[in-house]
């Protein structure tokens, strides 16, 4: 036979053979047990909660009639899933284990052929994933190439049986619009609130004046959306912040009940029933940490973060979603307001402002000189002036300073790190001091006792490697170090301090030292008298692209807590 014939007679098989399975129709809907189907809709598609992105898709399954009425979309279920689940193989099905999911949607049929799964089990009624979060979650997954079960993870919290059982209560009628109050100080802040009031969606980038209304003012907003018969969420970068807004808002709002604080710091039970609270519709107005980003407030109409070059608004789970530009998708998704505020402004809000996306809310360049303090560095002329301040912990220009702001009220003192002396190096050779067993790093935890941050074992005869020096300097002095000093400078001054370990909320009134790590710092009652930033070289020197634009932010932060022109 010639070979042209012969591929010729090939592809017309195969095409007779392409007809004849396109011509097959598909098979109904029917599970491996044989049980009776749901008598509507009997196939459920669903998202089952397992992490790798080729198994990022619907499944179908099929539901039983005893199922029919709880088995809705966005309920959570329990499915058979492994190697061959919903394949039959000489009467019985392959292998698979159960998983959780949820149920996006109910159909018809099924473009499987074979027979289907059952559903295992509906866990829960309650719709926890409606469309407009399954949505935003599809969207964070894209962006992020990550999948929408990883997401789901972050979006979701943990079921809680006893607080799902407990009704919600009814939500509140809106409030009034609310006074513009210290809105008033920013040229564009009144219009910008009643825009919220009538129902609008501005945009904004919000530049904050120094000091304490920023709270206030974040709740103001809150009401004013509130008012328009709309919800509003706001995200902050940590539970001390939340506390702030929170009190804010239940005093401008007049109580609890319009709204809720949603924090890692709530447990899950509480956590999940102010969640259920959100989802029913009986709350709409929401404050809360990183995880608040997915809260699923009704009729959202504003959506407002603070701080949004704080680190810990990136998650550290993948796929490492960070807050600001989960709500930039969640006003463009869901048409809302936004706010983005601030005391400076990051890269990406100035990228907002720069492309026309948001307009600019600031104040006056004569208001902003009267209500940031005075800050003063130790440059080349002060060092010209004193010998001693390029070297000396504690130069004269911050020494007076820090004499002067005591007779006024509390000073901070920020340092980068915590601990004692957490950086030890050879005093002759300046090679970094090293465990003798893992060659992790020495530190001091205090003044005569020297251990391994690594492994901690004590280091009691310890001698450099390089030189056979036996003499120590300190490469980053600590805050309990730097406490110990300053205590012995201002010995009739009560020193505290503040951090990883024990972190104040706020401090009194009157005459105090309050040595701080970078987001550790206290909120003192009348405002603080000064502050100061030591070791910024520290924060410079990180090897981090960002190291400029984070040690600007630990400056700007500190404005919020002084509370006269007169501190560096």
């Amino acid at each position: 036979m010639d070979p042209a014939e012969a591929s010729e007679g090939e592809q017309l098989a195969l095409i007779r053979e392409t007809v004849r399975k396109a011509k097959v129709p598909k098979a109904k809907p029917r599970t491996w047990r044989g049980a009776a189907l749901a008598a509507e809709r009997p196939v459920a598609r669903v998202l089952v909660d397992k992490g790798p992105v080729h198994l990022d898709k619907l499944w179908d399954y099929a539901v039983p009639a005893e199922m029919d009425a709880e088995a809705r979309p966005g309920v959570r279920v329990r499915v058979r899933f492994g190697a061959g689940t919903g394949k039959v193989r000489e009467g019985r099905r392959e292998g698979g284990g159960l998983l959780d999911g949820y149920i996006i949607e109910r159909v018809a049929e099924s473009e499987y052929r074979g027979p289907l799964a059952a559903l295992a089990q509906v866990v829960s009624t309650e719709p926890v994933l409606g469309p407009g979060l399954l949505a935003l979650c599809r969207a964070v997954a894209d962006r992020y190439a990550g999948s929408l079960a990883d997401v789901l993870q972050l979006a979701l919290p943990k079921r809680n049986a006893r607080a799902e059982g407990e009704p919600s209560p009814p939500p509140l009628p809106p409030p009034g619009p609310p006074a513009p109050g210290s809105w008033a100080r920013y040229p564009a802040g009144p219009g910008f609130l009643e825009a919220l009031a009538r129902g609008d969606r501005p945009r904004a980038v919000w530049t904050a004046l120094p000091g304490p209304h920023w709270p206030r003012e974040w709740a103001t907003a809150v009401a004013a959306t509130l008012a328009s018969g709309r919800g509003a969420l706001v995200v902050v970068p940590d539970g001390r912040t939340a506390e702030r807004v929170d009190a804010a808002l239940a005093e401008v709002l007049g109580g609890p009940g319009r709204h809720v604080l949603l924090t890692a710091d709530l447990g899950p039970e509480e956590r999940y029933r102010r969640w259920l609270a959100v989802s029913r519709g009986s709350v709409r107005a929401v404050v809360g940490t990183r995880a608040a980003m997915f809260a699923p407030v009704r009729d959202l109409g504003l959506v407002g973060i603070w701080d949004d070059g704080d680190r810990s608004h990136s998650d550290d789970r993948l796929p490492q979603p960070h807050a600001r530009d989960v709500l930039l998708l969640r006003a463009v998704q869901e048409k809302t307001g936004f706010l983005l505020g601030d005391l400076g402004r990051t890269v990406e809000a100035a990228q907002l402002v720069e492309n026309g996306w948001a307009r600019p809310l600031e104040a006056d360049r004569e208001r902003v000189r009267a209500a940031a303090p005075l800050i003063r560095t130790v440059d080349e002329g002060e060092v010209a002036r004193d010998a001693e301040a390029r070297a000396a912990r504690l130069p004269t220009l911050a020494w007076q300073t820090v004499r002067d702001a005591l007779t006024r009220g509390p000073v901070l003192v920020q340092v980068p790190r915590r601990g004692y002396v957490p950086k030890l190096a050879c005093e002759r050779c300046r090679e970094p001091a090293r465990c003798a067993h893992c060659s992790g790093p020495l530190e001091a935890r205090d003044a005569d006792h020297l251990v391994c941050g690594w492994c901690g074992r004590d280091e009691p005869a310890w001698q450099c490697r390089a030189c056979g020096g036996v003499r120590l300097r300190a490469s980053v002095v600590g805050a309990r170090r730097t406490a110990e000093e300053l205590g012995r400078a201002f010995p009739s001054v009560p020193v505290r301090t503040s951090g990883r370990d024990h972190v104040l909320t706020s401090v009194p009134d009157r005459p105090a030292l309050v040595v701080s790590t970078p987001g550790a710092e206290p909120v003192a009652e009348g405002g603080y008298a000064a502050a100061l930033l030591l070791d910024g070289w520290a924060l410079l020197g990180r090897p981090d692209l960002r190291a400029g634009e984070d040690a600007l932010h630990h400056c700007r932060l500190m404005f919020s807590f002084s509370s006269t022109p007169s501190g560096p």
